[in-house]
């Protein structure tokens, strides 16, 4: 599924952008079909399972989602493998994340509640992130981008720092404590809930960084004054 819409968006949505944007574009299209769509569903697993916790056994609705996002993971890493393999921050956020996903769903079949909503807070930006990075993409050279791409840059900014900022910290934070507490010790190993965890935390520190310089370009923006100003 995932292949075939990414192979539609170079071959008919994106096909009259240059190449370069049109692979790009390409990823943020899947990732506009994965990411909402996966908040719904894992949603809807956690709600489901009556005996959600940190240490609960997978349920085969959890299972599938696991596997809805390993699919997208996979065809966005070949994505990057082959058209922008110099970008390792990417490549190694999906193999981290892939990491988390695949030992979760084939190794421990435990601990899907946590992963789950560490990819509803990952994921709940991905639609305002994804048209802010298309709109950023042509704002150059089309007014109409441009100013998607000012409208949506303070809101979606503010609501990144809150979940990545705010709610991301304090629900490691719990899971941390859980896990430290033993109480998942029969079930999920030490190595890899302090793997999953180690991955969680880096990731988020990427992320409160990326958006501090996110606003640090906006501040910037909105402070310069235009030359025809200056020269008045």
């Amino acid at each position: 599924m995932f292949f075939a819409i990414y192979s539609t968006a170079h071959i008919v949505v994106f096909r009259n952008w240059t190449p370069k944007l049109r692979h790009e574009a390409a990823s943020c299209l899947i990732s506009l079909v994965h990411g909402t769509p996966a908040v719904v569903l894992a949603c809807h697993a956690i709600l489901s399972d009556s005996n959600r916790g940190f240490a609960s056994i997978n349920t085969d609705f959890q299972t599938t989602v696991l596997e809805y996002s390993i699919a997208y993971f996979v065809l966005d890493l070949c994505h990057y493998l082959v058209f922008n393999p110099s970008d390792v921050l990417f490549i190694g956020h999906h193999l981290a994340t892939l990491f988390v996903f695949l030992t979760c769903r084939c190794l421990v079949f435990h601990g899907a509640y946590g992963v789950l909503m560490l990819l509803i807070l990952a994921e709940v930006t991905s639609f305002f992130q994804n048209v802010w990075t298309l709109a950023s993409m042509r704002r150059l050279d089309s007014k109409v981008a441009a100013q998607v791409f000012d409208v949506m840059s303070p809101p979606f900014y503010a609501l990144y720092t809150v979940v990545r900022g705010v709610f991301g910290p304090i629900f490691v934070y719990k899971m941390l404590a859980f896990y430290l507490s033993g109480g998942a010790d029969d079930v999920i190993p030490k190595w890899v809930w302090i793997s999953w965890i180690s991955v969680v935390i880096t990731a988020i520190s990427v992320s409160i960084l990326w958006i501090y310089n996110r606003w640090l370009e906006l501040y910037s923006r909105r402070t310069v004054i235009p030359e025809d100003q200056k020269n008045r």
